[in-house]
C-alpha cells in the first residue's frame, strides 16, 4: 500500500447473512467507524422492517448513514456518494481505515467508483412512475420499458424495481435511454479498497431469511407498517416487506400469505445481491463466522496493520 494511503474495508453480501455483526467486530478490531451502505436503513421512520442495527449495536461502534434521513426525502445513490465521501474524510482524519458495510450494490459502487451524471428528473415524472409501479407492479414497469426503452428492457435488471423505475424516469424525462449516460469510467478515490464477502449455503441463508422475517413480525413490524401506511406512495416505501404488508391492509391477501410473499421476495432480493457481488473478482469470500480469518487476511494485505 502506498504511503499515507487510507483503506476502506468493504464488507458485502446478501441480506440476512450477518453483515452487521461482522462489521462491528471488524470495526472494533481496527478501532474505526462504519459507513452503512444500505439504501433503507438511512430512514428514521423505518426500523424493524429494514433490520436496522439495535441500539446496543449502534452504541458499540460509530455508525454513519443510519437513521439520518426522513422518508419524505428522496435519497439517491448520488446523495449517498456525497454523504459517504464526506463521512470518510472525517473518519480518515483520525483513522487509517474505515468499514463500509451493506448490501446495496449501487450505493457501494457510487462511493467507491463514482456514478455517471444523469439529468435531474421532473418530480411529476417520478410520481407517474411510482403510480405505474403501485398500480401494476413489475409487469407495468416492464411494459413501459419495453415500449420506451427497448435497449434497457433487453439488457437491464428486469426484476429490480428500483433500477427499472430509475430507467423509466430517465427515458420519460429526457427521451434517452439510461444506458446512454453510462460512461463506464471509474473515478479515482484517495483510498484503497479491500473487499470481504460473506456467504452461506443457499438453504442455510433461506432458513435465516425465513426466521428473520418471523422474528421481525414478532417484534412489531405489523404495527410499524400500519403507522407508515398513509405514506405508502413515497419512493422510500417501495421496499420489500412493507409493500406486501400494505397489500394485506388493503385486503388483497391474508396476513399469512403476505408474510410468505415477503419471504419469497427477500430470497429473490438476496439472489440478486449475490449475482451483483459475484461479478467482482476482488472480493474474498468467507463464512460469517470466520471473523478471525478475515482479520488475518486483512492484516496480511495491509502493511499499515
Amino acid at each position: 500500500m502506498k504511503e499515507n494511503r487510507k483503506t476502506v474495508i468493504a464488507v458485502v453480501g446478501p441480506t440476512a447473512v450477518g453483515k452487521t455483526d461482522v462489521g462491528i467486530r471488524l470495526a472494533q478490531h481496527f478501532q474505526t467507524a462504519i459507513i452503512s451502505a444500505d439504501s433503507r436503513q438511512c430512514y428514521r421512520e423505518m426500523n424493524i422492517g429494514v433490520a436496522r442495527p439495535t441500539p446496543e449495536e449502534l452504541s458499540a461502534i460509530p455508525h454513519h448513514f443510519i437513521a439520518t434521513h426522513s422518508i419524505q426525502e428522496d435519497i439517491t445513490a448520488a446523495d449517498f456518494e456525497s454523504f459517504a465521501l464526506e463521512s470518510a474524510q472525517r473518519i480518515f482524519s483520525e483513522r487509517d481505515r474505515l468499514l463500509l458495510v451493506g448490501g446495496t450494490g449501487l450505493y457501494i459502487r457510487a462511493f467507491l467508483e463514482g456514478l455517471d451524471v444523469i439529468p435531474e428528473i421532473d418530480p411529476a415524472v417520478r410520481e407517474n412512475v411510482l403510480s405505474i409501479y403501485s398500480e401494476m407492479g413489475l409487469e407495468g414497469l416492464s411494459t413501459e420499458l419495453e415500449r420506451l426503452d427497448p435497449d434497457f428492457f433487453r439488457l437491464g435488471e428486469m426484476k429490480n424495481p428500483q433500477r427499472m423505475m430509475r430507467a423509466l424516469e430517465v427515458v420519460m424525462s429526457t427521451g434517452e435511454s439510461i444506458l446512454s449516460y453510462r460512461s463506464g469510467e471509474k473515478k479515482v478515490r484517495p483510498f484503497d479498497v479491500k473487499w470481504v464477502g460473506l456467504e452461506l449455503p443457499r438453504e442455510t441463508l433461506i432458513d435465516r431469511i425465513d426466521l428473520r422475517v418471523d422474528a421481525m413480525i414478532e417484534a412489531g413490524w405489523l404495527e410499524e407498517a400500519k403507522q407508515l401506511y398513509p405514506q405508502r406512495s413515497l419512493n422510500a416505501m417501495q421496499t420489500v416487506g412493507y409493500k406486501e404488508l400494505f397489500e394485506y391492509f388493503e385486503g388483497k391477501y391474508t396476513l399469512e400469505h403476505s408474510i410468505e410473499l415477503i419471504k419469497i421476495a427477500t430470497r429473490q432480493y438476496a439472489k440478486r445481491q449475490m449475482t451483483w457481488f459475484r461479478r467482482n473478482p476482488s472480493i474474498r469470500w468467507f463464512a460469517p463466522t470466520a471473523v478471525e480469518e478475515m482479520i488475518v487476511y486483512l492484516e496480511a494485505i495491509d502493511p499499515a496493520s
